[in-house]
């Protein structure tokens, strides 16, 4: 047996070059959908919160309403931890290409009927118990998709390069967003915000959009097989005489690998805060709070989205030479010491500081962003690697960043200070900083070899 697992392994590692790139190829690309329909989905609704609150809310203040629709995004990823470890356990049980087929699925249906809902006008209170519920739906869904995306991936990319080929992911976040807000810019410029038409129906279109993209996607990530290194553990387990699907990933995670999963977890909450920050909380932070033209602010948004996928990319390769916890720890210690005065040039209302400012903190951003993922699965050996990853990834956004936009208002709101919500994004990044250097460096090691090295 011990034959046959070796065999099955170099059957992939000695296939030409050629077919090698083609497979990994085909990982990321369906990677890169299924997590851009996700974001995709999660931009729209940003960009489109003000409406989506007039549409299910009933209220006479425009930043209530806005509130309510983001209090709804927040309550949404509540779900998001019990979904990571019910995805995630399936994910180190039954194979990651079984679960990414089957999460988004269930993600498209959801994102579909979103865009079908009544308003409050309509049915009253149902419709936002509705909407409530499918953006759980949805919410409970995704939280395997980034996780099983990023797994997916690495398990099949050189080690030497796995940061780069990782890094796909996060470039497909900002892909979705970038797209949403080019759709939510048209949508502005061509009907205008207040008029009928986009009140009524051009915000559902990026929902409808989910359904045939889900598709898409699904059809692609039935013509993979699982990746060479979870296949590798399951000949492994077979050989001890075992069964993989008696595993117990979440119950190994928090018995064996507790130290592991919490500061992986600390790790985690500087990109929760500062990807919805940075990326989808300025828009309205400029619009509602600081009272900045809407256009403009899109247009920043924009800018920061196409400089976000380029450095993701180059963050990710960077890593792949001077390792992972070097990168985090220079941008969690860039954001203690640059988010206030980032800020305050922010306050000046002047379109090039603006400009500025925002694009410091995404490039702050892109440091940390272009290295979380593989620093993640380099974190957990391959039977909790899913699990570990999904849970620790979506208890820091289920905590921190669904709950962003809503309480960087909230903040604002009660003191009456523009900066608040730059002091809260400080004390999460400082939290972040005292984990990244308790991290081990992992980098460019074999996955297969994690929990040894450990």
């Amino acid at each position: 047996m011990a034959e046959e697992t070796v065999q099955k392994h170099v059957s992939f590692d000695s296939i030409s070059e050629t077919e090698k790139q083609a497979a990994v190829r085909k990982v990321v690309v369906s990677s890169f959908l299924g997590n851009f329909i996700e974001w995709f989905d999660y931009g729209s609704y940003s960009y489109f919160a003000a409406i989506i609150g007039v549409v299910f809310f009933p209220a006479d203040d425009p930043l209530v309403t806005t509130m309510n629709a983001f209090a709804v995004f927040a309550l949404s990823f509540l779900v998001r931890p019990i979904g990571a470890m019910f995805w995630g356990n399936l994910g180190d049980k039954k194979g990651r290409k079984w679960t990414l087929q089957t999460t988004i699925l269930i993600v498209s249906v959801a994102t579909f009927l979103i865009g079908c809902l009544p308003g409050y006008s309509t049915i009253g209170i149902g419709a936002v118990v509705l909407l409530l519920l499918l953006r759980m739906t949805q919410s409970f869904s995704v939280s395997g998709e980034y996780a099983g995306a990023s797994t997916f991936i690495a398990e099949y990319a050189p080690k030497e390069k796995r940061g780069f080929y990782v890094s796909a992911v996060p470039a497909s976040t900002a892909t979705g967003l970038l797209v949403a807000t080019i759709f939510a810019t048209f949508m502005f410029g061509v009907f205008g915000a207040e008029s009928e038409f986009v009140q009524n129906w051009g915000w559902r279109i990026p929902f409808w959009c989910a359904l045939p993209l889900g598709y898409i996607t699904h059809y692609i990530r039935t013509k993979l097989s699982d990746s060479p290194v979870y296949e590798t553990m399951m000949d492994a387990v077979e050989e001890a005489g075992g069964d993989v699907k008696d595993n117990t990933p979440v119950r190994t995670l928090l018995t064996k690998h507790t130290k592991v999963a919490l500061i992986a977890f600390g790790t985690c909450v500087l990109n929760a805060i500062g990807f919805y920050a940075v990326l989808t909380f300025m828009p309205t932070y400029l619009t509602s709070v600081l009272e900045y033209d809407a256009a403009q602010a899109t247009t920043i948004t924009n800018i920061l989205l196409v400089v976000y996928i380029i450095c993701i990319f180059l963050s990710g390769k960077i890593s792949d030479a001077v390792g992972r916890k070097k990168m985090m720890i220079i941008a969690a210690a860039g954001f203690v010491i640059l988010t206030v005065p980032m800020f305050m040039l922010m306050g000046t209302r002047s379109f090039v500081l603006i400009l500025l400012a925002e694009l410091v903190m995404n490039v702050l951003l892109t440091i940390n962003d272009g290295t979380l993922a593989s620093y993640l699965t380099e974190m957990f050996p391959t039977d909790v690697r899913f699990t570990g990853f999904a849970f620790v990834f979506n208890c820091a956004n289920a905590f921190f960043g669904g709950s962003c936009s809503f309480i960087s208002l909230a903040l604002v709101n009660a003191t009456g200070n523009e900066l608040a919500p730059a002091f809260y994004i400080i004390a999460i990044a400082a939290i972040a900083l005292v984990c990244m250097i308790l991290t081990p460096e992992h980098s460019n090691i074999d996955l297969r070899d994690v929990e040894r090295v450990a």
